[in-house]
């Protein structure tokens, strides 16, 4: 290449400048063309430094040497800083990208894959192993993070723990310092204290003494001590007879009498602890009749003998021996505290109904049907229906249905007036005019109907010339039974003469009551009705004098319906408590004889629990779970000791203040129970004034809530606890379950297990110790009825009734609690039923467990009742109600909704919003059967027929917690946190 400078032409400059400008160019595009050129450079340097100054080419080459480095350098570092940062993992492919493969082997090649491919499963490895690190380390993360919540958790356990055990040691320092400062002993069943000898011998009374004899001046007290139990003797009939030859008691009268009293639990077999002494003196009949069973050959042969002799006065006719009465063996010259029964039973209208009429019988007291007025002794004798039921048991089949209230008759009679009068002993002037006065109001135009006969068609009865005129009973018994079921209300006249009482008069009263006509009783103001001084016969009859004759249709129209059946209801009570049969009869003279004493009743007899365990085996025990149904921040209540409640605590005071109650409303005057739901809640400031042992109020007296309302159960009643019994048959571990669910529940006194099961428990079943004692009592025989068995093992008058599979919180638990203790004589639980009426037949009720805005059962399979309707289910209530439950397998809950209601005239009170209480998960049961609902369908329709009337009541409301939805501030708590 050749060039060649003109320096002194600017063409030439221009093109030394096109051409350096190229060559700079390429030295800096193809740098490594730099030494392939060095030669044709130098030699146009060389031409070039000929050409110019010296010290223009040294300042060019200064130049070019000094910027040509330094632009190259920025340039490099400025494409470092526009480059992202590669990934470590990711350096060596982005190397490898830049590396030139075309000029490598084929075997270089692969050697090169290869060992990417061993470098990739090598860096797989790490980061697998490094996920799996990572994993671990969460997994230890959260386990020990739960682990802190647990941590948490126990320590708030522990610490409400804590604070129950403080409140606990402070609930036992103030019932340690309240047995010291007691004042008052504790009651309980006292000692029997009995006499031990026989009467004194005394002198005889005229018969003028025993005309006035009263209770304080005919009676010796001495032998009827308060703790004495009220014992009676009876005199054998069969040993001492005390009829004149030719006359002899009843047999029916003696045998059945004497087996009644054998149940009696008055009855003593030593004469010397007696306190009465019974005498069974009637009905006395003639020997012939008692062979020929005939009723009316009595009567004949009694007026042939009548005729025979010519008796001076009605003592010499009477078939009562007076000499063999004064031998008794335990007479005691006077014949104090011996008690005379004359019960009639056949002749009905007889002079023997009457049979001690002029007889000096001294201090005895009579007890008969028949007394005249200048016989009788008020509150000294006593005044007995006739005996005209069978011995005893079930009786409801006699009785009438009480609904519908308005019957087919208003008002009913049947009688004709027996001997019939002479122009000598024409009746009084005011009884004509009734009697005229009733047949005008039967043939009145009115739209009510009235059935009033005074002849007997046909006649039915023999006429006794030797009895007092009275109005006989026509036709036979079931005639008169199906008239009076057909009435609403019954007529009964008032004996003629100067009778207080006769034994048709009372007959009446028995049928009328017996078919649910509401007796209406002329002329009571003159006569003195059965056991008048503790049956209130004001609430199941219509008193009139015979002054009212003229107002008595309108009077019958005034009463409503709400009372006429009360009236009707009450008169079945009576009824069936005090009249319906022998044993009846027998219970009811010797509860009105101890009444008037002031003699506490005997304590009722408990069903004494036998454990499944013998006495050297010792269940297996295990921990119970903790905490499974409690909130460990909600503290429910202390921790106590088993504290049982206080018993006959008003065994001498019940029956002074409330024998009334006991024999009207309560209808159990016969037992002193332990404790009754009825028992008075004492003024809200007597609990800080003199009378505050037992009670524990909510924040000693200022109240409060959440923290003071835990601390204890304030109410208007003293503190107590309450036990839960479980029915179970062969469904071990959902009762082991149930059982471990109850660890740590507050006023928890005991657990009573009753096994229906034939079969034993498992040895090797582990029982949870869940603080308290836990009783397995086996049951007599597999049957529902044993949940209500009165077992000796209740001690508390709360009882929890649970099913085995039953699932409730502890907190459910304690509100039912504490509203049971505000209603004591209901039953209170959680799941509700009711009875729907049947709108197809019109005549039947429903069973129905849906969900509804009204209730009338909570069933027992989770609920509290209290252990006096335990007794009466398995004493009182009719064996056929107790038998159903056997047949079916079923209703149970049904029958004790019935009784309680029964007598109370109050509906359950359901808690919370629950529904059910199964548990989930848990084996099929009962209910669970198809049959279930058409069983209880029948239960229902049924004990409605045993009680007369379906005495379920609707309710619209439930029990909540009176926090319960309620805005409070952030530094107060609720009651419950969920109830």
């Amino acid at each position: 290449m050749s060039l060649s400078f003109n320096l002194d032409k600017p063409s030439g400059i221009s093109a030394y400048q096109k051409q350096d400008s190229n060559d700079k160019d390429k030295l800096l595009v193809l740098p490594g063309a730099a030494a392939t050129s060095t030669n044709q450079r130098h030699n146009m340097s060389i031409s070039w430094i000929r050409q110019c100054r010296h010290y223009k080419c040294i300042v060019l080459i200064l130049m070019l040497l000094v910027l040509l480095p330094l632009l190259a350098h920025r340039k490099l570092l400025n494409a470092e800083q526009d480059t992202p940062p590669a990934d470590v993992h990711r350096s060596r492919p982005l190397l490898d990208a830049y590396e030139d493969f075309s000029t490598m082997r084929a075997g270089d090649l692969k050697m090169r894959i290869e060992e990417m491919l061993r470098i990739k499963s090598t860096v797989s490895v790490e980061l697998r192993e490094l996920e799996s690190r990572r994993q671990k380390l969460q997994s230890d993360i959260s386990q020990y993070n739960q682990k802190i919540e647990e941590l948490k958790q126990e320590l708030l356990r522990e610490q409400t723990e804590l604070e129950r055990l403080k409140i606990s040691v402070e609930q036992a320092q103030v019932a340690q310092r309240e047995a010291v400062q007691r004042n008052t002993p504790e009651l309980a069943l006292p000692r029997t204290l009995l006499p031990s000898a026989l009467p004194r011998k005394m002198n005889a009374v005229s018969t003028g003494i025993a005309a006035a004899c009263q209770m304080h001046n005919c009676f010796d007290h001495s032998r009827c001590s308060l703790t004495s139990g009220f014992p009676v003797y009876l005199y054998d009939p069969d040993v001492h007879n005390v009829q004149r030859a030719g006359y002899d008691i009843d047999g029916f009268l003696k045998t059945t009498l004497k087996q009644t009293l054998g149940y009696n639990a008055h009855i003593v077999r030593d004469p010397k602890q007696a306190c009465i002494y019974l005498v069974l003196v009637g009905e006395a009949l003639l020997e012939q009749d008692l062979l020929r069973n005939n009723r009316y050959a009595a009567q004949e042969a009694e007026q042939q003998l009548q005729q025979r002799s010519t008796p001076a006065n009605h003592a010499t006719n009477s078939p009562i021996d007076v000499q063999k009465l004064y031998q008794l063996p335990h007479w005691g010259g006077d014949g104090r505290n011996h008690v005379l029964l004359n019960l009639a039973r056949r002749d009905l209208n007889s002079a023997r109904t009457n049979p001690l009429l002029q007889l000096n019988t001294m201090r005895a007291i009579i007890v008969q049907s028949s007394f005249e007025r200048e016989q009788f002794r008020p509150n000294y004798d006593l005044i007995v229906p006739p005996i005209l039921g069978p011995p005893g048991g079930d009786v409801w089949q006699e009785c009438a249905s009480m609904v519908p209230a308005r019957r087919k008759f208003l008002l009913t009679f049947q009688g004709e007036l027996r001997p019939a009068l002479n122009a000598q002993s024409a009746g009084h002037p005011l009884d004509d005019f009734i009697l005229e006065h009733l047949k005008d109001m039967s043939r009145s135009a009115t739209q009510d109907q009235f059935l009033l006969q005074f002849q007997c068609v046909p006649a039915t009865e023999v006429q006794d010339t030797g009895a007092q005129p009275d109005w006989t009973l026509c036709g036979s018994d079931s005639s008169r039974k199906q008239l009076l079921k057909d009435s609403t209300y019954a007529l009964i006249l008032p004996p003629l003469g100067q009778r207080v009482s006769s034994t048709l008069m009372t007959a009446r009263l028995y049928e009328a009551l017996r078919s649910g006509a509401v007796p209406v009783i002329l002329g009571a103001d003159e006569l003195h009705l059965p056991y008048a001084e503790t049956i209130d016969w004001r609430r199941a009859t219509l008193l009139l004098p015979k002054a009212r004759i003229t107002e008595l249709h309108f009077l019958l129209r005034a009463v409503q319906d709400a009372d006429l059946l009360l009236l009707r209801r009450q008169g079945r009570l009576i009824w069936e408590r005090y009249l319906s049969s022998v044993q009846a009869t027998v219970d009811t003279v010797i509860a009105s004889m101890r009444d008037r004493l002031g003699i506490p009743p005997r304590p009722v007899a408990s069903v004494v629990a036998q454990s499944v365990f013998n006495n050297t085996f010792i269940p297996l025990k295990s921990e119970p779970p903790v905490g499974m149904d409690t909130e460990p921040e909600e503290s429910l209540g202390p921790i106590e000791p088993p504290y049982a409640s206080p018993a006959f605590r008003r065994n001498y005071t019940i029956l002074r203040m409330h024998s009334k109650e006991a024999w009207n409303d309560w209808m159990d005057p016969f037992f002193l129970y332990p404790q009754l739901p009825f028992d008075p809640a004492l003024p809200s400031e007597a609990k800080f004034m003199g009378s505050h042992t037992g009670f524990r109020p909510i924040g000693k007296g200022i109240g409060g809530a959440g923290k003071e309302f835990s601390e204890a159960l304030g109410g208007n009643y003293p503190r107590e606890q309450f036990t839960i019994v479980i029915l179970t048959y062969e469904r071990e571990q959902v009762l082991m379950d149930s059982l471990g669910r109850l660890y740590g529940l507050p006023y928890l006194h005991k657990v009573v297990v009753v096994w229906n099961s034939p079969k034993p428990p498992l040895d090797d079943l582990r029982w949870p110790d869940i603080g308290v004692p836990v009783a397995v009592v086996k049951a007599p025989r597999n049957s529902l009825n044993n949940r209500f068995l009165p077992f000796d093992v209740i001690e508390t008058e709360a009882v929890l009734s649970v099913d085995d599979d039953a699932h409730l919180r502890h907190d459910e638990i304690l509100f039912a609690f504490r509203v049971w203790r505000e209603h004591r004589d209901r039953i209170v639980g959680f799941p509700g039923r009711y009875h729907a009426w049947d709108l197809s037949s019109n005549y039947m009720w429903h069973y129905n467990s849906n969900y509804s805005c009204e209730l009338s059962m909570v069933l027992t399979g989770a609920a509290f009742v209290h252990k006096y309707y335990m007794y009466l289910y398995s004493y009182h209530l009719p064996q056929a109600i107790r038998d159903k439950v056997d047949e079916y397998m079923n209703c149970e809950d049904i029958a004790m909704n019935f009784l309680v209601s029964h007598l109370t005239r109050k509906p359950p009170v359901k808690v919370t919003s629950r529904w059910t209480f199964r548990c989930p998960g848990c084996p099929v049961s009962l209910s669970e059967d198809d049959t279930h609902f058409q069983e209880r369908h029948k239960c229902i329709n049924f004990f409605s027929q045993v009680f007369g009337y379906t005495p379920l009541l609707n309710t619209q409301y439930r029990a909540d917690s009176i926090l319960f939805k309620t805005r409070i501030p952030h530094d107060k708590q609720k009651c419950f946190k969920y109830i």
